[in-house]
């Protein structure tokens, strides 16, 4: 019975210890801001990144059809594919986040 009683009582002492030991308020709102201040550039970035890939894309396309290239759709689809996933980049990280 001591033995139980001694077992429940460090458990709880434990306990108790590790809710104390949590970082504090203050130190989770200045992360959070200096996430907010970055992340609206990286979500611009993405758009960016997006459009470039789009246009060199269309370039490429458009010579390699003009060469005579008969087989055009796989390059069509992955640099299309290419500029999606970055468009979507921005809004994934952004509900990770949760910003």
């Amino acid at each position: 019975m001591k033995n139980r009683c001694l077992f429940t009582w460090g458990i709880l002492t434990g306990t108790c210890g590790t809710a104390l030991a949590q970082p504090g308020l203050n130190e989770m709102q200045q992360a959070r801001q200096e996430l907010t201040g970055s992340f609206f550039s990286s979500i611009d970035a993405s758009l960016v990144l997006a459009v470039i890939f789009g246009l060199i894309g269309a370039l490429k396309i458009y010579h390699n059809w003009q060469m005579g290239k008969e087989r055009i759709t796989g390059d069509v689809a992955a640099w299309f594919f290419a500029s999606l996933f970055m468009v979507l980049a921005g809004p994934f990280v952004r509900a990770i986040f949760g910003i």
